[in-house]
């Protein structure tokens, strides 16, 4: 059997299995077939379409059978040239008998006909219509429609996936592979629309071959052969409807087949599971079916024993779904009340005190099945690829999320702790998804208004079955699991400084060491104490520095340490040695930098405020300090609005304090030095803080 299959699989990748198929279907058209090559093609036509039918209904989605359409398109061919090779058979020979055509033809006749001709034509009528009136038109418009949403769609899924790239949800393998996915969904639906036709086209002909059968039959047999009419009936009607059952039978499982697919949802489901799942598991349907069949049944003249029948099934089935259901809500851990007396016994002692997690995530009762395993949660599968991406955008490998349950928070609600603060939460809704307007949306949608907790983005919640609406209006629409992991990524980056302490950066060092091992040695502890470097690193993450290229930054501090041992000097230092990768990060592959900077008044007014201590820092009225913030916001809006990162350019004395008054009170605010700019920018000066606003120069300063 082994033998047999892989024969056939290389003889279907050599190129011949299709052009061998087609060639055989055309010469059936053309040459004679005897009536036993007309049985087992039959048959097999028969077969072939059980096995498309079964293989639609066990495929999980659509995309998993893509090949469908060209199925659909060379199992109709096939059909109609069987009809065709039959057709010339029944005329030929139709005068012999009824076994002229083979025995397939003559037992579907014999068996629907059973003797009444014109019942055999009925029955022939009723499954022609319910093909081409019922499964065949619906499925076509099924088909239409899907391929229209699906290509309406595409924009915002675009979107959606870039969106989880750059939150680090996914890698670029994975957005790579999601967007083959929507072109082959789009290639698949496309394709449908246009397949329905061919099963559409095969119904009208099974209606007019049999037509042309019947009457063509009548006048060869009668014309030419001298048969009586009686006789002729018999024979060629027979033929006939055997024929046409014969092809449309194999033609509804096609029809039926096309139909399953194009209404299958896109997620990966099992059908009978599915159906199981959502149409039979609410005891109240099988009690209220019950109750009413039962009514019926009691009513006199009805057939009492078959209602009362299926009204005792149904309320068994009743019965089985509501113990079922208990059975699920009472699955919870008993509690070993010996075993907990036991250790209420226990003295306290120093490892029942619980440390702090560095990083952790709470969630409500509500959202429990997002970090469940066995209820298909995903959320904790996308925490992993966050931390992976953003260790690697770091430089160091974070430490894990520890995800917790917590009751004393609303049912919808979670909160992302960082060091036992809390750094952010938000509430979502585990049976929607979140419609986040970009800015350019082109209608509005029904839901649960909101805001994207992450950016704080204006956003509905919205129902799964509204996904493809609110992506053609210009909505992204994304699921909870991936708006809580997109919340963590960001407060992930913004608080890599509390991740890394002395075991990461002596891991750093230790790796740095495999390779140059003498830097390392000549740097920690012979030049700089590792609490300087663990400083430096925390500085360099918590301006926004990736430290990926750790042998640049001990390069750097080893000959730097030389002059200085101040962490923040030090750190500047090491900004100027990775100026490439900085501006970069900000500019992208532009030449032209573009910047504002400080006018010369203003500058001189803030080196004159400076508090030298261990801490420096500007001694300002805070008059002067909320006009400075408002032009800079003022500045930065502008150049944001223009599709430019607002960067601010100052001296190195003031680049670190600035950054800290800048902080908070500016968003996306990006300062460098002088030093910073590498030689190969060019640096396009826009504007100056202060030429804009004379009474930010006519502040008097308070110096400490």
């Amino acid at each position: 059997m082994d033998s047999v299959l892989n024969t056939f699989r290389e003889f279907t990748k050599n190129g011949l299995g299709t052009p061998l198929l087609v060639v055989m279907m055309f010469s059936m058209m053309i040459v004679p077939l005897p009536p036993f090559a007309l049985d087992l093609a039959f048959t097999f036509n028969i077969a072939l379409a059980l096995i498309i039918i079964l293989v639609s209904i066990y495929t999980l989605r659509p995309l998993d059978f893509a090949v469908f359409p060209t199925v659909l398109l060379i199992a109709t061919m096939l059909r109609l040239a069987l009809n065709v090779a039959s057709t010339r058979v029944v005329l030929l020979h139709g005068h012999t008998g009824t076994g002229a055509a083979g025995n397939v033809i003559e037992s579907f006749g014999n068996f629907v006909v059973g003797g009444n001709y014109a019942v055999g034509f009925v029955v022939f009528a009723i499954l022609v219509i319910i093909n081409f009136v019922v499964v065949t038109k619906g499925a076509g418009r099924v088909s239409e429609v899907s391929a229209r949403f699906t290509l309406d769609a595409m924009p915002g899924k675009q979107m959606a996936i870039d969106a989880d790239l750059n939150s680090g949800l996914i890698s670029q393998e994975e957005a790579l592979r999601r967007r083959e996915d929507i072109s082959r969904e789009a290639d698949f639906y496309g394709s449908m629309d246009g397949a329905s036709k061919f099963v559409r086209g095969d119904a009208i002909a099974g209606i007019l071959i049999i037509l042309i059968n019947i009457i063509g039959g009548l006048a060869v047999g009668i014309g030419q052969h001298n048969l009586s009419f009686s006789v002729a009936t018999q024979n060629y009607l027979l033929l006939s409807i055997g024929d046409g059952l014969v092809a449309q039978i194999p033609s509804l499982l096609l029809s039926t087949a096309t139909a399953i697919i194009v209404t299958r949802v896109s997620a990966s489901q099992n059908m009978g599971d599915t159906v199981v799942n959502q149409v039979f598991s609410d005891k109240r349907v099988w009690t209220v079916t019950a109750a009413i069949i039962g009514g019926m049944g009691l009513i006199p003249g009805m057939p009492n024993v078959v209602f009362l029948t299926i009204a005792g099934i149904c309320l068994i089935f009743s019965r089985v779904t509501l113990l079922k259901s208990q059975e699920e809500e009472s699955a919870e851990p008993e509690i070993d009340e010996e075993k907990e007396t036991v250790q209420n016994d226990v003295e306290l002692s120093w490892g029942d005190m619980q440390s702090v997690d560095v990083i952790r995530l709470e969630v409500g009762y509500r959202l429990i099945s997002l970090v469940d395993k066995e209820q298909q949660g995903e959320l904790i599968g996308r925490i992993k690829g966050v931390r992976k991406k953003v260790s690697q955008d770091l430089g160091f490998l974070l430490q894990p999320v520890h995800i917790r349950d917590n009751l004393d928070l609303p049912a919808n609600n979670y909160r992302i702790v960082i060091q036992g603060v809390i750094e952010g939460e938000g509430e979502i809704y585990p049976e929607r998804e979140l419609a986040i307007n970009p800015g350019n949306v082109n209608g509005k949608i029904e839901g649960i208004v909101t805001k994207d907790p992450a950016f704080e983005m204006e956003a509905i919640w919205i129902e799964a079955s509204q996904r493809d609406q609110a992506q053609t209006l210009g909505y992204t629409v994304v699921d909870p699991s991936t708006v809580v992991a997109t919340h963590l990524s960001k407060i992930l980056r913004e608080s890599a400084h509390y991740f890394l302490g002395y075991d990461e950066t002596k891991q750093l060092l230790d790796k740095l060491a495999e390779r140059s091992p003498q830097l390392v040695e000549d740097l920690v502890p012979k030049t700089l104490p590792m609490s300087a470097v663990v400083k430096v690193m925390q500085n360099l993450l918590q301006e926004g520095v990736p430290i990926r290229d750790i042998r640049t930054i001990v390069e750097t501090l080893a000959e730097a340490a030389n002059t200085s041992q101040n962490t923040d000097a030090l750190t500047a230092m090491v900004r100027v040695a990775l100026r490439r990768a900085i501006v970069q990060e900000i500019n992208g592959m532009r030449k032209d930098l573009s910047v504002f900077t400080l006018s010369p008044k203003l500058e001189q007014l803030l080196q004159k405020t400076i508090h030298e201590g261990p801490e420096s820092y500007f001694a300002l009225e805070p008059t002067l300090a909320e006009k400075m913030q408002d032009s800079v916001r003022e500045l930065a809006e502008q150049q944001e609005a223009v599709g430019l990162p607002p960067v601010l350019l100052v001296t190195s004395t003031l680049r670190v304090m600035l950054s800290k008054l800048f902080k908070t009170s500016v968003k996306n605010l990006h300062i460098l030095s002088f030093d910073e700019i590498p030689e190969s920018k060019r640096i396009n000066i826009i504007a100056s803080v202060g030429d804009q606003h004379d009474d930010i120069q006519q502040l008097p300063a308070s110096v400490a």
